[in-house]
């Protein structure tokens, strides 16, 4: 997954360049599609692979406020002076 993470990353930066390039010294609009189509990509198809990759072993109650774990922050553990 990493691997594809990465190939994915230099497929939207190479988009996103291509869209400047042609937008710059081509054409004004089709550029401006380009770019557009590389953030959509980017926010609708990269962006979910690499959060899911991320977290995919993570605890989510690791990451929450929850009472026990403000109480841990905090120094406070329940019974323990």
């Amino acid at each position: 997954m990493k691997y594809i993470l990465r190939i994915l990353f230099f497929g939207l930066l190479g988009i996103l360049a291509r869209g400047y390039y042609v937008k710059e010294l081509l054409d004004y609009k089709d550029g401006e599609k380009i770019i557009g189509l590389g953030v959509l990509f980017g926010a609708f198809v990269y962006l979910p692979l690499f959060l899911y990759h991320r977290w995919k072993d993570k605890n989510i109650a690791d990451y929450t406020l929850t009472d026990e774990n403000m109480r841990k922050m905090s120094g406070k553990e329940k019974g323990k002076h």
